[in-house]
């Protein structure tokens, strides 16, 4: 069987899941790797031109425009000539070299096109294609679809910012808070690391065979090749140059922004694990979906089966890149190949990021608030308002205040309004100082 489609996929990314994910096709499939590389060869030879060389004065300014169309129009059908040439070449970033050169030909440029990779080796073109392809889709797509969830998930916090809810903390009933605040504690988390991400650098290698720009310096040894590799790495990528390396990257801005991304993707599991947990306790319902199956067997059932997708697809990302960010620093003296193995899978957990950010945001679509389980939950745990009464005794130099609410509380008994009123009439303080107890709730003990 040779035709892929979305059932012969082996990968469930491009089977099940592409059409949540063809955006990223742009950014991380073959075609397009090799459209970034043609990227930065063409405005590798432009940078030239405008340093300029010597052997490159001729070239007019005008004809920029038609040597970025190489890559602006670039074509699956493009990218199938370079593939043909790889073939033959056996090696990838010299196909590419061959395509541009034939272009060369096409639009005059044939005097030039040994300019072409001109003192390049292929990590030169491998380790600013790479990190482009994933500044882009960091922009482009992740970032934006990230921001869409941490918006959304304000709208839920001061949709209900008011709704008391019963904490629990080790699994066990706790000092009451609020839902909407509760909600507030992702997306004050997922805000941080998203400033932390975005001031991560993406770098790129740009310094031939082993960095130190020999033949570049060899060939004219008077021009400084250390600004030009700045300059064209910041001006024509919007990248930045990695002062000292080996043939290829260090990798270790790569691999700060994989565990950057591994972070924030942390923080989604445990949200979508609360949230998959407040359904279970039947604090929110689900919409339902006319025709839809929930389960095989129960008919009833409403499963929260985007929340549980969400954790999955994290999980395999994360895993993906833990892998990546402690790999690609790790290379065997100048290099050896398997940071160019490993980095073919980058697209692989974005992917992953991507199918779980848009199952969280369904899921978060389907929410039904029930409230009427919040409220009875919180009438069966007066206990929980232990804490504010001892501290307010605590306030009034009552002896022994923790240890006298402790004996109220703590007997596996049950603990309601009426007891816990009938508790406060017993203590030897004020009139007023009652009247503060006896206003506490489960309800409006929610703190600010």
């Amino acid at each position: 069987m040779n035709n892929l489609n979305l059932l012969t996929a082996i990968s469930p990314v491009d089977g099940r899941y592409r059409s949540k994910v063809d955006e990223l096709t742009n950014y991380f499939s073959e075609y397009a790797l090799i459209r970034y590389r043609v990227q930065v060869e063409i405005e590798y030879f432009i940078a030239l031109c405008e340093l300029p060389l010597p052997q490159l004065n001729n070239i007019e300014k005008k004809v920029f425009p038609v040597l970025r169309s190489i890559y602006t129009s670039f074509s699956v059908a493009d990218a199938q000539k370079v593939k043909d040439t790889e073939s033959i070449t056996n090696h990838d970033v010299k196909a590419v070299e061959y395509f541009i050169k034939d272009k060369f030909d096409e639009i005059g440029l044939s005097d030039y096109k040994e300019f072409i990779h001109f003192g390049l080796t292929s990590q030169d073109i491998n380790n600013t294609a790479v990190p482009l392809s994933i500044k882009d889709c960091l922009y482009t797509v992740y970032l934006p679809v990230l921001q869409q969830l941490v918006d959304e998930l304000e709208q839920l916090a001061t949709k209900w910012e008011h709704i008391p809810m019963l904490a629990k903390t080790h699994g066990q009933p706790a000092s009451p808070t609020r839902l909407g605040k509760e909600i507030r504690v992702f997306v004050s988390r997922l805000e941080q690391q998203i400033v932390l991400l975005k001031q991560t650098p993406i770098s790129a290698k740009m310094g031939g065979a082993t960095g130190n720009f020999n033949a570049h310096h060899v060939a004219y040894p008077t021009i400084n090749w250390i600004d030009f590799g700045n300059s064209f790495v910041k001006n024509y990528l919007g990248l930045e140059r990695e002062p000292y390396t080996t043939q290829i990257s260090n990798y270790d801005n790569l691999a700060a922004l994989f565990d950057a991304i591994k972070r924030i993707n942390t923080i989604l599991i445990d949200m979508n694990r609360d949230f998959w947990t407040y359904i279970s306790m039947e604090y929110f319902k689900q919409k339902i979906k006319v025709g839809e199956v929930a389960s095989s067997a129960m008919p009833h059932k409403v499963n929260p089966i985007d929340f549980e997708n969400a954790e999955g697809n994290l999980g395999i990302a994360n895993a993906i890149l833990e892998h990546l960010a402690g790999k690609l620093p790790i290379s065997r003296l100048q290099r050896d190949l398997t940071d160019s193995t490993v980095l073919r899978n980058v697209g692989v957990p974005m992917a992953h990021n991507l199918i779980a950010i848009k199952s969280t945001l369904k899921g978060l679509s389907k929410l039904i608030l029930n409230e009427a389980s919040l409220k009875r939950d919180l009438d069966n745990c007066w206990n929980v308002v232990a804490e504010g009464i001892q501290t307010i005794l605590r306030r009034e130099n009552y002896p022994k205040p923790y240890e006298t609410l402790k004996e109220l509380t703590r007997t596996n008994t049950e603990v309601n309004a009426e007891s816990i009123a009938s508790f406060i009439e017993t203590l030897q303080v004020s009139e007023s100082v009652k009247a503060e107890l006896r206003a506490i709730t489960p309800h409006n003990y929610t703190g600010l």
